[in-house]
């Protein structure tokens, strides 16, 4: 292997943190490919690019909450019909938890996240969206008042743990049993401490405790204890308490 004058390539290079050896090495460097207008445009798709980009989602993201305060994050189903017994439990949960001193946070889109915002923007809270980029595009809805569209899931998700005192969750689909594992693995594994969890609408969610107690901690696949990381409840004032901490504990 040769150099662009001719010279041979080291067997050993080191870029920054990066070490190539062999097959590895590069046959020019960082600023050569960056300097050189004549070459290949597709460096801009490659994932040292998407670096930059995520490292800028995460700028905007915690810039855009930094002086959020106290805040609760919200998540449920996307597809929860307007005057359902859900929707009217979320749009309940936002406003009692602004009443309680808390902005809301969701993920910006229609359903139960909707719902919240609505309760949230009524009570005359702050009504957070995060809202993510996907192929059926949404938007935030309209009673979101501060809002930040992000194109990489995990840097949402980071959000929605750093700004958040705890969650709400009301019924959902996948992607709110993605948010919930998440932060119950976090608990679990003290990435994040003091961070209450409610489970709300318990004939939904029984048949996951039952399988956790039942089969996951009946293997030896998770502890008992791990079911204290969570709690069950039916009643807006409870569930609202429970999570910014006023009972329960």
């Amino acid at each position: 292997m040769a150099d662009l004058e001719g010279e041979p390539t080291p067997e050993v290079q080191r870029l920054g943190p990066v070490l190539r050896r062999r097959g590895q090495v590069q046959g020019s460097t960082t600023d050569q490919r960056l300097l050189d207008t004549a070459g290949p445009s597709e460096w801009v798709h490659t994932d040292p690019w998407r670096v930059m980009r995520i490292q800028a989602e995460f700028v905007e993201g915690f810039g855009a909450l930094a002086e959020l305060g106290p805040a609760i994050s919200v998540f449920g189903s996307a597809r929860t019909a307007p005057g359902s017994s859900e929707w009217d439990a979320g749009v309940r949960i936002g406003r009692a938890l602004v009443d309680a001193g808390f902005a809301v946070i969701t993920g910006g889109g229609p359903g139960a996240m909707k719902a919240a915002n609505k309760g949230a923007h009524e009570a005359g809270g702050v009504s957070v969206g995060l809202g993510i980029e996907l192929p059926f595009e949404q938007g935030l809805n309209e009673y979101v008042n501060l809002g930040v569209d992000f194109r990489y899931f995990f840097v949402r998700k980071t959000c929605f743990v750093k700004y958040a005192s705890g969650f709400v969750v009301l019924p959902g689909g996948m992607g709110t049993l993605d948010e919930l594992f998440e932060a119950l693995t976090l608990v679990q594994t003290q990435k994040v401490t003091r961070f209450p969890i409610v489970l709300f609408g318990t004939s939904y969610w029984s048949g996951l405790v039952d399988w956790l107690r039942d089969t996951l901690i009946a293997q030896g696949k998770a502890s008992m204890r791990d079911l204290d990381l969570f709690h069950l409840s039916d009643d807006v004032d409870e569930a609202v308490a429970l999570v910014t901490k006023e009972v329960g504990g």
